[in-house]
Formats: C-alpha cells, structure tokens, sequence
C-alpha cells in the first residue's frame, strides 16, 4: 500500500492496530459479495430460501420470480439465506452548529466536527481492514458530497481524504439530507448517522429514516454532545452566539443553569426516544470522550 493510503490529519494507524481484529457485526440482514462475515438475505444465487419480497422500483429485474409473478399478479423477488460482508455508509452533519467547542471558527480542534472526523476514519479504516464496503455522505442543507460503499484500499484512502477535507457551515436539512441518500444509495447495508441532531424538526428525521428502514437499513445514530452543551461552562456571565443564525443571548448564568440542564436532557432523551422508537442503534456520545474509547466499546457491544 503507498504511502499516501496510510497517511492522513485523522488516520492514527498505530492507535488502531489492536484494534484491527475486531469485527464490525451486524444485527439485520445485509447485501453483499463475500462469504463467512455476516447475515444476509440475497435476492438469488445460492443458500437457502428464506421468502419473498414484493419487487421495489429499483431492484434487480433478473432476480424477479416471474413464476411467483403469474400466480400473483405482481412482481416479487426471492430471498435467501447467506453469510456475506458489509455494506456501510457514514452520513456526517457538517453544519454549523458541529464547530460547537473547537477553538474558534478557523480551527477545528475540540468541536464535534473533529470529533466525527477521527471516529469515522478509524471505523472506515477498520471495515476496509475485515473486507467489508464502506462509504461516506455529507449533509449540510441536503446532501453536498457523496461517495458510494467500496471496499478496496485506494476507496477507503479517498473516504479518509473526503473525511479529512469537511468543514461546516450553514444550516442542516437531515432530513433532506437523507432523503437524497435514499434516492443515491444502490445498496442496501448499514447508516450510521454521526449528528448533534440540532434541527427543526426531529419528525422530519423520524420520518426519513423510517424510509431506510422500510427499505430494510441497519440505521446507527451516533448523538454527538460536547460537555459544554450538556453543562454549560463555568463562569458567571456570558454571551451565548447561534451557531447558524444570528441570535445572541447575554445572560447572568447562575440564572439559567439548571434550567438549561433540564431542558437539554429533556431534548436528548427525545432523541433516543424517537430514534429508538423506529428502530435505530443509537448511541449518546459526549466529545470529551476519547474516540478510541468509544469505537472500542460500539465495536465490542456490537459483537456481544
């Protein structure tokens, strides 16, 4: 492998080494291409048949089962039963509000966005590692930058590189965003949602996701926290700035701060509520966490 597949701001390839053994599982069924990794039901080819599907807009017409067709009137495809790899895509919200903690707008270092860059490297690096297919999706107000799942080593050298390049700005549309995925992704697998899920509208997302999940999708949502969002940092008057408008708030903190405490969770624990309700792995994450830690312990959960 060259030298400039093994490099990159946010690849830390010693740091991963120990953990290069350790598997991505899945826990629905995934599409794919090699044999001996994970659950999969394949519209035909070999293994066991498990059912039927009726044909969706989109799907493969040589594996219709034109004799199903005739008795049913419809078109269905058969669905069988193999051990296959991994397809995942990494959907990252790049807007404003993911600068939140770094040290200014210019520098990166400490924000949420950063945070994001080094866990979805690492998991990037470790599915190209296990011969699984990995892409990468970047969601401001729709989606800007799309790269479909692969699994070769100079594919997963352009997601680091497409990982390493983002920087937020604006407003996000999540919804929209994943929409437009939707409509892209040829493949169904694994989406894994790396978001503070500071929108308008956390129905709109619920509504989305629903989509992928009708559609058969493993969603993961990653929820993305930095510990001055969730505690507000000390001191006794500040100036708080919208991060995607134009709001400013002055306020004497001793005022707000438990106020502030129990609306935040109140909203985290809507998150979860909503995520889970439709079916989501989801995973509350506060940045001051370590990275590794956190992949580590995703990675071991998964495996259990």
């Amino acid at each position: 492998m060259v030298q400039s597949q093994l490099s990159g701001r946010f690849f830390e390839p010693t740091a991963l080494a120990g953990m290069e053994r350790m598997r991505f599982v899945t826990r629905r069924q995934v599409e794919g291409n090699y044999s001996g990794r994970h659950t999969t039901k394949r519209r035909g080819g070999a293994g066991e048949f498990v059912d039927y599907r009726e044909y969706a807009p989109g799907d493969d017409l040589r594996h219709v089962d034109w004799k199903a067709m005739g008795r049913m009137g419809r078109p269905y495809l058969k669905l069988f039963q193999d051990e296959t790899d991994l397809s995942c895509t990494l959907l990252i919200d790049c807007s404003a509000s993911m600068t939140h903690g770094a040290r200014s707008a210019s520098d990166g270092s400490g924000g949420k966005l950063q945070w994001s860059q080094y866990f979805a490297t690492a998991l990037a690096h470790l599915l190209v590692i296990q011969r699984d297919a990995v892409g990468v999706g970047v969601v401001r107000e729709r989606l800007t930058d799309y790269l479909p799942p692969a699994g070769s080593a100079q594919h997963g050298a352009l997601v680091r590189q497409t990982i390493e390049h983002l920087t937020p700005d604006g407003t996000t549309d999540l919804a929209q965003g994943l929409d437009d995925l939707l409509i892209r992704a040829r493949r169904r697998g694994v989406l894994m949602i790396l978001s503070d899920f500071l929108v308008d509208s956390l129905e709109s997302i619920i509504a989305s996701v629903r989509k992928f999940r009708a559609r058969g999708w493993e969603i993961v949502a990653m929820h993305l926290i930095h510990p001055e969002e969730r505690d507000l940092p000390e001191g006794n008057a500040f100036r708080f700035l919208d991060w995607e408008g134009e709001a400013i708030v002055n306020c004497q903190l001793v005022e707000v701060r438990q106020e502030y405490r129990r609306r935040f969770e109140s909203f985290a624990d809507s998150v979860r509520g909503m995520l889970l309700g439709v079916g989501c792995d989801y995973h509350r994450v506060i940045t001051s966490e370590s990275y590794l830690d956190v992949l580590r312990s995703f990675l071991v959960a998964r495996s259990a």
